[in-house]
């Protein structure tokens, strides 16, 4: 096969006798070759369920994904990405953004060509701080997510949520997702509650032979802050690959850690001469802490977390007068400590910032200052803290953007978990492509 010939059946027929491939999988294995070539010089391929503000699509775009549609239903979550498209942000000026109910999507109106399927299914049913229905609550979309793979049969999925989906009460419910995401083509039928059809997808996982759409699916629960974010959100991040891939991926290792964090502030003290913290406003810390610390190998310790006062340099009160260069950085007044509500400190990472669905707690939204005064954190630094660029807007209400803000995905760590998975994915098509020319070299 010479460079630039078309691949006809005779030469594929050829390559996959090279290959020890089964004929009658001729269609399958174009398909298959199709997408890898596809996939060696151009962007992943995506489409994003569930995308909310568009963390979690921000980081991958950067990390070189590129959605085909973004499907959300909250009108406000749409509109604010499409205000930033048009306020014209770098890269996403052709995303798609569809204000609709998942339930009601034709996937096959997307293409074929989807390579992954991400997306950040509603959490409020295992929410910590939500009323823990799961799979009794309506607001639950796995089932959606699980859809979306069936029918877009992608090379991939990464799904995100949060750390309740670990409790102990949903842990059999846990295993129903992740095996219904394992093989998104058993499907319950109508007369099935959920008990069974686990039953049905446990015998089926543990049984032999050809089991059609199948994912290696994989599971962390990770914090941002040993990620670089500066603040700690734990969340549940799902990874998938199409059984036939041979992907051999695994979570990016974390490079930050509370222990450098700790070096930094009394082993070197490196972190209050960055921001220029006289010594007599530094904390104290015990002779024999200091002396512990500075025994440590700093450079086992990989990078320091991230603190809120690392997020927010730059940022001028707002109640000064040079907040008016700043978007997004309005003052609120209100806050108030109160059992269990005390804010995020400087020098740490931020509390979680959340939203729930009763209002933005007030405790993880709120910055307790050097003075030892508390406020409530503006919607640019809440933004910061979760990794938003400073020239992606919020164009709502305080409250509604807080609620955006709280419900996503940091954008650092998405990108950090799509770089990941994108290296591997290119490491695929270099391994196919070497096989496939060693195959022709046999022929």
């Amino acid at each position: 096969m010479g460079k630039g010939e078309s691949l006809t059946t005779d030469v594929l027929l050829k390559v996959c006798k090279a290959l020890a491939c089964n004929a009658d999988d001729i269609s399958w294995k174009r398909s298959k070759i199709n997408q890898f070539r596809k996939a060696v010089n151009k962007v992943i391929r995506s489409l994003e369920l569930f995308s909310g503000a568009g963390g979690l699509a921000l980081g991958l775009h950067q990390a070189g994904f590129s959605n085909s549609a973004l499907l959300e239903w909250d009108k406000d979550s749409c509109d604010n990405i499409k205000l930033n498209i048009a306020n014209g942000y770098k890269g996403i000026e052709n995303w798609n953004v569809v204000q609709t109910d998942v339930r009601l999507v034709h996937y096959s109106d997307y293409g074929r060509d989807i390579q992954f399927v991400t997306g950040g299914p509603p959490c409020q049913p295992f929410s910590l701080g939500g009323k823990h229905r799961a799979y009794t609550d309506a607001r639950d979309m796995f089932p959606e997510a699980v859809r979306a793979v069936r029918e877009l049969r992608p090379q991939g999925f990464i799904f995100e949520n949060v750390k309740g989906l670990l409790r102990k009460s949903f842990s059999s419910y846990f295993n129903y997702i992740l095996l219904q995401l394992s093989h998104p083509e058993v499907v319950a039928r109508e007369d099935m509650d959920w008990m069974e059809h686990l039953k049905l997808l446990e015998e089926y996982h543990t049984s032999t032979g050809d089991k059609g759409l199948e994912y290696n699916v994989v599971f962390r629960l990770v914090n941002a802050a040993d990620y670089g974010v500066p603040q700690q959100r734990h969340r549940v991040v799902i990874v998938g690959f199409r059984s036939d891939l041979n992907a051999q991926w695994s979570f990016p290792k974390q490079t930050h850690s509370k222990e450098a964090l700790a070096y930094a502030k009394y082993g070197d003290c490196s972190y209050w001469e960055e921001h220029r913290i006289a010594k007599k406003n530094r904390p104290d810390s015990s002779l024999q802490e200091r002396r512990a610390l500075q025994m440590v190998d700093k450079s086992a310790l990989g990078d320091r977390w991230k603190t809120v006062r690392d997020a927010v340099i730059g940022l001028p009160d707002p109640r000064s007068e040079q907040t008016v260069k700043f978007k997004n950085h309005e003052f609120r007044d209100g806050a108030k400590p109160y059992a269990g509500h005390s804010g995020s400190v400087l020098d740490e990472p931020s509390k979680a910032i959340k939203a729930g669905a009763h209002g933005v707690p007030g405790g993880e939204n709120m910055l307790a200052l050097d003075d030892g005064t508390l406020r409530y954190y503006t919607v640019r630094e809440s933004a910061r803290i979760q990794t938003f660029p400073d020239s992606y807007l919020f164009h709502g209400s305080w409250t509604e953007s807080m609620r955006q803000i709280g419900n996503a995905v940091p954008v650092k760590l998405a990108a950090i978990i799509g770089m990941s998975v994108a290296t591997q994915l290119k490491r695929m098509v270099a391994q196919y492509a070497e096989k496939r020319q060693a195959g022709l070299k046999a022929v």
